[in-house]
């Protein structure tokens, strides 16, 4: 009777030992994640336009994240800081795009330079998935952007730089769709993966920029226009 009621305590005392073990798992598997994303952006080879272009950063697109709170379907959350990859790969592609580009801090700049246009960016949408989501073995990002282009002066009767993309009065104004993925065997955590999609999504919103910006109907106006003035 004594060993059965050992055998049984030990049975107990094994059962608690894995549930504590899974219960660990689990709330490990729900921890937040943050990925601050960080990559390389090469320097595209490409035909400069002869133009002068002004770049305007707002706040929100200098600080932009994605964040998704999965405690309440028991997964992990994530928050993706892409807002500082934003700048560095636009700050790298825009020069190879353009003979000239000047960095709009405040409204007093776009008294001091003469650009033929201001480019603003923002992000509109970014989402991802992971092997937990798709039971496929592939990280995916997804971003979409919503991209401006507008006149000097009629930015310059805004009251502030930091200003949202509707209320812009822009002469050109389009989206681009952008897209990376990268192979679980690659990678040693989900953290590196979503960081690596998120790089190959640039780079791609960088490879359609190129081949996109001329056939945009409002922006083929304008650089018929501008090049001819020039």
């Amino acid at each position: 009777m004594v060993e059965r009621l050992w055998d049984s305590m030990t049975i107990v005392r094994n059962y608690k030992s894995l549930l504590f073990g899974l219960l660990s798992l689990i709330l490990s598997g729900c921890a937040a994640k943050e990925v601050v994303v960080d990559g390389s952006f090469p320097e595209p080879v490409i035909p400069q336009l002869p133009l002068t272009i002004g770049v305007l950063y707002t706040d929100s697109f200098k600080n932009h994240e994605l964040v998704d709170d999965g405690s309440a379907r028991g997964e992990a959350s994530w928050r993706v800081s892409t807002g500082v990859a934003q700048v560095e790969f636009w700050s790298t592609l825009l020069p190879a795009a353009f003979n000239n580009v000047v960095y709009i801090e405040s409204i007093e700049d776009l008294n001091n330079y003469q650009v033929d246009a201001v480019f603003i960016p923002s992000i509109v949408d970014v989402q991802y998935a992971i092997p937990l989501y798709t039971n496929v073995k592939v990280y995916e990002l997804w971003m979409r952007y919503r991209l401006q282009l507008a006149e000097p002066e009629v930015l310059m009767e805004q009251a502030s730089l930091d200003i949202a993309a509707d209320d812009i009065q822009a002469f050109a104004d389009w989206t681009l769709s952008a897209y990376g993925k990268t192979p679980t065997a690659f990678m040693q955590s989900d953290v590196d993966a979503v960081n690596l999609a998120a790089v190959m999504a640039l780079r791609d919103a960088g490879a359609n920029f190129i081949t996109s910006f001329g056939r945009v109907p409002s922006v083929n106006s304008w650089l018929a226009t501008t090049m001819e003035s020039e």
